[in-house]
């Protein structure tokens, strides 16, 4: 293997370690080559990552090596991490959203009455996003959560407030709940709708 590709390599090797990074011995077993060359050629990443000013580096931590990223950057990604649209909310999200828009406050097991399925992973990503919270407890049997949206999820939605949430328009014939819900938040987004619509949906549950 020759200096270019043996770099590449163990450039992949630090990617797929991930948090946990790799030492130099394992390395070399996994590439077949000295410990020695391995460390040298490590050294020689971390130089040239620091030298191109690239937004990844090369830190040697416990005996191991890991990539990590610029600390003078660590405002970006928070801002990334706390963002609603950070990634695309899925079906269940979406889903369980919805019902917290519309029937806020609400517990867990109401709203898995009415998508039939639980709701924990979905209630946890809608948490980390920002766009529900707690909201009190419940006057019942083990005070369950009370959940509702945030000033992060009007923002989101541009809305002024949960007064000015809109309803989906349904098609006849159209009784699945990720379908409405689908339409919900594309119709949302644009601001499309009316509040008679509201009244429509509501109903049509």
């Amino acid at each position: 293997m020759d200096y270019s590709t043996l770099k590449s390599v163990l450039e992949g090797l630090l990617f797929v370690s991930g948090d946990e990074g790799i030492t130099a011995k394992t390395a070399a077993d996994v590439v077949e080559t000295d410990v020695e060359v391995v460390k040298d050629v490590l050294k020689d990443l971390q130089k040239e990552l620091n030298k191109k000013n690239r937004g990844i580096r090369l830190a040697e931590v416990a005996g191991g090596y890991r990539l990590t990223t610029v600390i003078e950057h660590a405002p970006y990604f928070e801002k990334l991490a706390y963002s609603p649209a950070r990634s695309s909310l899925s079906q269940a999200a979406l889903e369980t959203l919805s019902i917290i828009a519309y029937r806020q406050p609400i517990t867990r097991v109401e709203i898995e009455e009415i998508r039939g399925v639980k709701a924990d992973r979905a209630l946890h990503n809608l948490v980390n996003k920002d766009l529900i919270e707690e909201k009190g407890r419940a006057d019942a049997l083990g005070r369950p959560i009370l959940y509702g949206t945030t000033k992060s999820f009007l923002d989101y939605f541009g809305l002024a407030s949960i007064a000015s949430l809109p309803e989906p328009t349904v098609s006849e014939g159209d009784d699945e709940l990720e379908e409405r819900t689908k339409m919900l938040f594309d119709r949302i987004e644009g601001r499309q709708l009316s509040m008679e619509d509201m009244d429509r949906e509501l109903d049509s549950d």
